[in-house]
C-alpha cells in the first residue's frame, strides 16, 4: 500500500529534486524531509500544505492519494460553519485543515490498535 512517504518520494523523483532541494523549499532540514519519505515523521499541517504547493496537488492526493470531487459544490460539509464573508482560498483552507485532522486522528487510532 502506498502511503505519505512513498508518495512524497514518488512526486520529487518526477520533478528531479533532490532531498535537499525540497527540504530547503519548505524550509526543513534534508533529514527531517527524508524522514517524511521514510515514514519515520509526520510533517505538520503548515508543512503539508508547503508540499502540496510545491508539488501542486491537493493535500487529499498527499495524504490519501486520491483527490476530492466535490459533490454539492465549494461548501460540501461545510454547512455547519458561517463562511459568509470568507473567500474562495479562505474556505479551502477550512477544508484542506478537515481532512488533515481527519487523517491525524484516523493515524492516532491505528496506533492505538497496533501499539
Amino acid at each position: 500500500m502506498i502511503n505519505l512517504g512513498d508518495r512524497l518520494h514518488e512526486l520529487r523523483n518526477k520533478l528531479n529534486l533532490r532531498q535537499e532541494d525540497v527540504a530547503k523549499k519548505i524550509g526543513v532540514g534534508r533529514t527531517t524531509y527524508a524522514m517524511y519519505e521514510q515514514g519515520k515523521r509526520e510533517p505538520d499541517y503548515e508543512t503539508l500544505l508547503k508540499l502540496a504547493d510545491l508539488y501542486e496537488v491537493s493535500v487529499d492526493y498527499l495524504l490519501t492519494g486520491q483527490e476530492r470531487t466535490e459533490k454539492h459544490g465549494n461548501k460540501r460539509n461545510l454547512f455547519f460553519f458561517d463562511v459568509e464573508g470568507l473567500t474562495e482560498e479562505e474556505i479551502e483552507e477550512i477544508k484542506r485543515h478537515i481532512e488533515y485532522v481527519k487523517w491525524k486522528a484516523k493515524q492516532e487510532r491505528g496506533k492505538n490498535k497496533n501499539g
